[in-house]
């Protein structure tokens, strides 16, 4: 066994690395989630609710948010009728774990590091914004298509995005980088 993990070291290395690091930001996530209780909305799905209704009001679409009555959501209103919700899933907190682990597994200098993890993380949310725009207003104008935009079109968009993060990462900043360029 120790000859196997001796001649994939890295590879192990890096299994460790990123499970650990995923293990440990959702371990605080759902520390942080376990802070509120029943139907309270947490503060990182609120704003991303407020943003994407401010970007669909923006973009001169009549509409309104209010929290949900029956769940941890914001329903989001236009034209008085209920179009879509933002609930938890939607803040993309575990993508940006997701996003922030894998690259912490492929290091790099810590500077360069921290740095590429800030920016993944501010253009994840800024992407997740005009995705729940798009979507809520996908699902008004074109609502027999909701499914097909809610589960395939826009995760695609979402994690296509972070795989073209990562690929950055790892040709030009991760230490892997170095190795391939000599």
């Amino acid at each position: 066994m120790k000859k196997i993990y001796q001649e994939n070291k890295p590879f192990f290395t890096f299994l460790i690395k990123f499970f650990g690091t995923f293990g440990l930001l959702s371990i605080l996530y759902k520390l942080y989630l376990s802070s509120y209780i029943g139907i309270e909305i947490d503060f990182f799905t609120k704003l991303v609710a407020k943003q994407s209704i401010w970007l669909i009001d923006w973009l001169n679409f009549p509409v309104s948010g209010f929290p949900s009555e029956k769940e941890a959501a914001v329903n989001v209103y236009m034209q008085n009728k209920v179009i879509g919700r933002v609930i938890e899933g939607c803040n993309a907190v575990a993508v940006m774990n997701l996003f922030v682990s894998f690259v912490i597994a492929f290091k790099g200098k810590l500077k360069t590091t921290l740095w590429f993890i800030f920016v993944g993380i501010v253009s994840i949310h800024v992407l997740n914004i005009f995705r729940i725009a798009f979507i809520i207003i996908g699902f008004y104008q074109f609502p027999q298509h909701e499914k097909l935009l809610h589960d395939i079109v826009f995760p695609l968009i979402i994690y296509g995005f972070v795989f073209i993060l990562w690929i950055i990462w790892i040709k030009k900043y991760s230490d892997h980088a170095k190795s391939i360029s000599k």
